[in-house]
């Protein structure tokens, strides 16, 4: 599982990756063969040595104060209960030996790790990113890298000294997780370069350098979801499951609702309840002054994101009353010349008044063209032909019914979607893969097939090609 990729000794950083990746590889090496209960009890400890009481509120403690990023009940709910839902996610999924036999192909499937795993944490989930990567690694029988963004580099450092102790009272070797301490792009090139396989959630330059890198990779798309609400929705249970989703950890999520669109016949009613949950709408000469605050010439204002509405306003010099959480800001197009059609990662949301189910289509599909597709989208509604007409003409990977998008479309307890923070976004997003990326990405897979019992045989022309025949006759050369 060695990686092809010829190491440059002469550069010190190159000479610094391959150390760790050597390190990482004899590690690998060590449980190449565990059994299945050897594999779930290592994530079991991995998990528990950052989720459990008393350290799992250090670490959300410690990574606001590190990143500025986010609040602590964020942080906490995702290293204490994102962390255990990934866990039981699939701590019951057979990773080992023979995973999977289809009957009526008469195939067996076999999982093999895939080596080393070169993962990639972003600034704006670094406390449960790297444990989930870890135990979606150790699951497949990999060892795993974890490159942090330096703003987090002390946070990850943390969370792998926690799981290595946990990995080693287990009688496995630390290096199963290995923190890269002192981050920098050049070492994360670097570790692309070199590991087997390249598991990448942050910025899209990141996401293109994986891809760029020569190994293979698993990426994120742009995230920029896209909301509706019908006609038939429950108008408290949206108001509140948006505002939800829009100030969980202060919109570090890049699945926060960055647009809603209300259909015409309740945008007042919806409107007013989206305020009574916290939202402020902003009047023309408001929108100015938080346009010119959330952007630079053409890039997001890094100072704004994931911050508390109070701080923005600030920035801004908004007025912003008592209990106000969110911005809310009227919008009509999409694109380049209305920046508030695209991702935004803070606590604003730009707000569109739909006629029906079709413009929201048509709307969707115009913002996510500029930002996000391939992503996620969201509706609140009762009417099943509008949802089911929504998923089937968005380019979209996931689209969450009456649920909270941003805790939603990478798994949680109320719905059956898997538990991941890597959400691949087709390629409508520029990826490989539309799916929650999970172990099952992870691993090799060698297909075993014997003889069917009995041979299939090719049909009658008739009976395969149907009609198409007289359709061409005469047609064709």
């Amino acid at each position: 599982m060695a990686s092809n990729t010829a190491v440059d000794t002469t550069n010190p950083v190159a000479a610094e990756i391959q150390s760790l990746v050597e390190r990482s590889r004899k590690a690998q090496a060590q449980i190449e063969h565990y059994t299945q209960e050897q594999v779930d009890e290592l994530i079991r400890a991995m998990v528990w040595s950052v989720a459990r009481p008393g350290v799992s509120e250090k670490i959300a403690k410690f990574t606001v104060e590190e990143s500025q990023l986010g609040n602590y009940d964020g942080k906490f709910l995702k290293i204490s209960r994102k962390t255990r839902a990934a866990l039981m996610d699939i701590i019951d999924d057979k990773s080992v030996g023979v995973i999977e036999e289809d009957k009526a192909r008469n195939l067996i499937k076999i999982a093999k790790p895939v080596g080393v795993i070169g993962a990639l944490s972003p600034s704006t989930n670094p406390e449960a990113t790297p444990v989930i990567k870890a135990i979606s690694a150790v699951k497949g029988r990999n060892s795993i890298i974890v490159a942090p963004h330096p703003r987090c580099k002390l946070t990850n450092k943390m969370i792998c000294d926690y799981m290595r102790a946990a990995i080693v009272a287990c009688g496995a070797p630390a290096d199963l997780v290995i923190a890269i301490e002192t981050p920098s792009v050049e070492k994360t090139n670097e570790l692309m370069k070199q590991c087997d396989r390249v598991l990448a959630t942050g910025g899209s330059a990141m996401v293109t350098a994986a891809y760029s890198s020569g190994t293979p990779a698993l990426g994120v798309g742009v995230g920029n979801a896209v909301i509706t609400v019908d006609d038939s929705a429950n108008l408290d249970e949206a108001a509140e499951k948006i505002r939800i989703s829009k100030t969980l950890d202060l919109a570090a999520s890049c699945s926060s609702d960055n647009s809603v669109l209300l259909f015409d016949s309740i945008y007042a009613e919806a409107l007013a309840k989206l305020e009574a949950q916290g939202g402020y709408l902003v009047n023309a000469e408001e929108k100015q002054k938080l346009q010119n605050t959330l952007w630079e010439e053409d890039h997001l204002n890094t100072a704004i994101v994931a911050q508390a509405a109070e701080k923005i306003a600030a920035m801004a010099g908004i007025d912003l009353p008592a209990g106000k959480t969110f911005f809310i800001v009227p919008e009509t197009g999409a694109g380049k010349e209305f920046p508030f059609s695209g991702e935004k990662l803070s606590v604003v949301m730009a707000l569109y008044r739909v006629k029906d189910i079709d413009e929201a289509i048509a709307m969707t599909n115009k913002i996510q063209a500029y930002q996000g597709q391939g992503h996620s989208c969201g509706i609140y509604s009762y009417n099943d032909d509008n949802i089911l007409k929504l998923a089937l003409a968005t380019k979209t990977s996931r689209v969450m019914v009456n649920q909270p998008q941003a805790p939603s479309n990478s798994g949680n307890l109320w719905n059956g979607m898997r538990q991941t923070f890597s959400l691949g976004c087709g390629s409508w997003g520029g990826n490989g893969t539309n799916n929650n990326i999970t172990w099952r990405d992870l691993i090799n897979e060698t297909w075993v097939s014997k003889p069917l019992a009995t041979a299939k045989v090719i049909p009658s022309d008739d009976a395969l090609f149907g009609s198409v025949i007289k359709k061409l006759e005469g047609k064709l050369d």
